[in-house]
């Protein structure tokens, strides 16, 4: 009976380590940028996806006013910020 149900149990658990952890995994990441990305705060410097550096100017509700060079500000959707970039470095 247990070499019956052998093949389904290896199925499911093959299921489960290549379509459902990786999909947790990617849900968790996907969660920690949103937040990343409703926490800015004017004069954070980002990195956008596009590997545009600057410095948050505005903050709206879906875009921010990014300040990529003296007095340039252009206008970005916040889904666009890819990370936070130390102010130390």
């Amino acid at each position: 009976m247990f070499a019956e149900l052998l093949p389904l149990v290896l199925l499911a658990l093959v299921f489960y380590l290549l379509i459902m952890r990786p999909m947790r995994a990617q849900k968790q990441r996907f969660a920690e940028m949103k937040r990343m990305q409703d926490g800015l705060q004017p004069g954070t410097s980002v990195m956008l996806t596009s590997g545009i550096h600057g410095t948050v100017q505005h903050v709206y509700d879906s875009t921010i006013g990014l300040e990529i060079a003296p007095n340039i500000v252009v206008t970005v959707e916040r889904a666009a910020v890819a990370e936070i970039k130390d102010q130390a470095a």
